[in-house]
């Protein structure tokens, strides 16, 4: 019984699970409830769902003290929602992952303009349990991480997401093809600061 189990676990590890989780080529930012976010979209192409997916997002950017010290690849956390729960998710469908700029989040005293003369990388880690059987039974070590990252070139300052479902027949269907479309939108230049 203890051979059957190991071999069960190991041919029903997600190897390739990570490659049905996706993400938007590119970032937005434009307003949302009248604040001023980042926005990326992740979808997950499988029925199997992720269970108990948490995402997180960095930015790693160099810069100068006050005091002149270079720190390089410095690491920043942007919140994704980890304060009110939003930071984890359910993918039955695919999620625009929000961050709001606040006085709190290092694009704070960024512009339309000053991003253009920015550099730094984005990183987006995306960690699950993959449900193993039909039964939604869950075995351990099952877990997926998918990772992805967007530089200051792949951010959409004034657009939006274009929506992917729609409601037909009584239900809702994705449509993956729209999946990256995005549409631009009367969102001002200053900074959230400003």
């Amino acid at each position: 019984a203890m051979m059957v189990g190991c071999m069960f676990v190991k041919i029903s590890r997600p190897k390739k699970r990570a490659q049905t989780l996706i993400f938007s080529k590119n970032c937005v930012i434009s307003l949302r409830d009248e604040k001023l976010c980042l926005m990326f979209r992740v979808g997950d192409l499988r029925e199997s769902h992720m269970v108990d997916a948490k995402i997180r997002a960095k930015l790693i950017k160099s810069r100068q003290t006050a005091e002149g010290e270079f720190i390089p690849l410095e690491q920043s956390e942007l919140n994704l929602g980890y304060d009110t729960g939003e930071d984890r998710l359910f993918l039955v469908e695919p999620q625009i992952i929000c961050h709001v700029i606040n006085r709190h989040s290092p694009f704070w005293d960024m512009s339309a303009e000053s991003l253009r003369r920015e550099q730094f990388e984005i990183i987006i880690i995306l960690e699950g349990i993959v449900e193993a059987t039909g039964n939604h039974v869950l075995a351990a070590g099952m877990t997926c991480q998918a990772r992805t990252s967007y530089t200051e070139d792949e951010i959409l300052w004034g657009y939006r997401f274009e929506p992917c479902m729609s409601l037909e027949k009584g239900a809702f269907q994705v449509d993956y093809s729209r999946f990256e479309m995005t549409f631009e939108v009367q969102t001002p230049a200053a900074s959230a600061k400003e």
